[in-house]
């Protein structure tokens, strides 16, 4: 039988009087005088269904003593006095409710639904709550009494017998990462910045002022201390903390575009008077590593652009003849062979750089010490310094070496380890004259030291980017398509047995950038067209 009704009770918990407004006093007091006939003295327990009186008086009378902050009084109408007892406790105590009503609606059966209007109350704010809810009533198995069956979803809708009701502050603020310009950059936009944001919020959230939420939530509770919370209802708003980053919204989606498609690939652009990071950009393959900023593999002909300051520095010029044959060895040791084993005869050191002539460099070997790579490096590109960008990162490698690793290492070859991130680095330096050490948040955010360098001198400073112009106008980087204004390097770095990979480096105007595609070959064809995304 269905019964079309409904009753109001209303009370403010903790010593505070019924609130006359729900007008529920009469409606209790006529619902008393109603008895069930297993009320009557010296009967047995009464079994079979419940009548719709029982079900009726047994939820009016549990929900007015609830509703009165008589908790001992509802929870012994329960069939689970002791759970009961501790449930709603909690409801008033850890989840704050100060104030609740009930309205019963519809009657199924044993099935009784009601509405609920609470107020929450916590750390001096309130609000007020409402939700639809049902409980449902059985048969005592010992006394025969109509009792509510308790279920810890009587206190809210799908709540588990694992969760509980809390009030108070939220988790520590969503930390929101913006970007130059102060727009919010997030990996819904940029997919393959999530790594780099999880980085970013793990070393610097609590650095950044945000303003906590206070929340109503369920809190899931497990042996093994898993569990887990779902916020049930907002009481105040949190105020994200906001982390400033060097990167450039609109040049991120440029470098986002550009490794779509390119599982393996990466690309880094860099602002070159400053340092301050653009933009960084991993493909599919590297969701989980930031391979831009953390990848040590060998960068082939790029690192030719520090070889050739070493070289520089040492008396060799850009119009220094230097032949470019198809093989050479230095000293009998390793053959070393031009990409696609090609020959420029006569040539000048300014073209062997533009067409990367392997050869060439390799022949220059006994003007270079052990040392001498390492040290240009990190005097004048800030290699190996240990880099503090703001989130993890390699900052290159350039062994101390002789023989076939000397020879190996001028051409990017045997030990040497770079990633987008130091090559970019390397191409800023030569468009601006001085080392930056890159950075993808501010220096002042937590104070770190960052590595310096010396300038270049002017002379190796202008020669080098003279010949980076001509690798872009008339050399290897022609195909990209960068024009005069700028200036670039190629690289192919062979792995054995394996395709080699593409390396590309440029600067034009204010930034330099460069990228990598493992497996890509030449380097022109494969790495130039994200390194051109990003500056175009």
């Amino acid at each position: 039988m269905h019964h079309a009704w409904k009753y109001v009770v209303g009370v403010v918990f903790a010593g505070m009087v019924v609130a006359a407004g729900f007008g529920a006093y009469n409606i209790f007091t006529a619902l008393d005088g109603e008895r069930s006939d297993s009320d009557s003295a010296g009967t047995k327990p009464k079994t079979g269904p419940l009548t719709a009186a029982e079900v009726r008086k047994t939820a009016g009378d549990f929900l007015r003593h609830w509703s009165a902050g008589k908790l001992g009084a509802a929870t012994a109408l329960t069939n689970e006095e002791t759970t009961a007892g501790a449930a709603l406790r909690a409801y008033r105590d850890d989840a704050h409710v100060k104030k609740v009503a009930f309205e019963v609606g519809r009657i199924d059966g044993d099935t009784v639904r009601f509405g609920v209007k609470a107020k929450v109350s916590v750390a001096g704010h309130a609000k007020d709550w409402s939700y639809d809810n049902s409980l449902r009533i059985t048969r005592g198995s010992s006394t025969g009494m109509p009792l509510v069956e308790w279920r810890s979803d009587v206190l809210y809708p799908g709540l588990k017998d694992d969760e509980t009701l809390k009030a108070g502050r939220a988790a520590d603020p969503q930390v929101r990462a913006v970007d130059r310009h102060g727009k919010v950059i997030s990996a819904a936009d940029s997919p393959s910045l999530r790594v780099v944001l999880d980085q970013l919020r793990s070393r610097h959230s609590d650095r950044v002022q945000g303003t906590p939420g206070i929340e109503l939530w369920a809190e899931r509770q497990t042996a093994d201390g898993s569990g887990g919370t779902r916020s049930l209802l907002t009481i105040t708003k949190g105020v994200p903390g906001k982390l400033r980053t060097t990167l450039d919204a609109r040049l991120q989606q440029a470098a986002e575009k550009a490794v779509a498609g390119k599982a393996e690939a990466s690309v880094v652009a860099l602002q070159a008077r400053t340092g301050e990071v653009l933009a960084v950009a991993n493909g599919s393959g590297h969701r989980d590593f930031n391979a831009a900023f953390s990848g040590a593999t060998a960068p082939g002909s790029t690192f030719k652009i520090v070889t050739a300051a070493a070289l520089l520095e040492r008396g060799v010029s850009p119009s220094t003849q230097v032949d470019c044959p198809k093989y050479t060895t230095y000293n009998q040791g390793k053959q070393y062979h031009n990409v696609e084993h090609g020959s420029l005869p006569g040539a000048s050191f300014a073209a062997d750089f533009a067409n990367s002539c392997n050869t060439a460099f390799v022949s220059l070997a006994g003007k270079l010490s052990e040392s001498t790579l390492s040290d240009t490096a990190a005097r004048y590109f800030g290699l190996g310094k240990e880099w503090k960008t703001g989130i993890p990162s390699f900052d290159g490698k350039v062994p101390v070496t002789g023989g076939d690793g000397l020879t190996s290492a001028m051409i990017g070859q045997g030990e040497v380890q770079m990633n987008p991130l130091n090559l970019a680095s390397v191409s800023a330096t030569v468009s601006s004259g001085s080392f930056h050490q890159p950075v993808i948040v501010p220096q002042s955010l937590d104070g770190r030291r960052l590595a310096t360098a010396t300038p270049l001198p002017g002379s190796v400073r202008d020669q080098l980017r003279s010949m980076m112009r001509l690798t872009s106008t008339s050399g290897t980087a022609e195909v990209v398509g960068l024009g005069p204004a700028a200036g670039a390097k190629t690289g192919s770095a062979e792995k054995d047995g394996q395709p080699a990979d593409g390396w590309f480096t440029a600067y034009r105007g204010e930034v330099a950038a460069a990228a990598v595609v493992p497996g890509g070959g030449r380097g022109g064809t494969s790495a130039g067209p994200l390194v051109r995304a990003v500056l175009q």
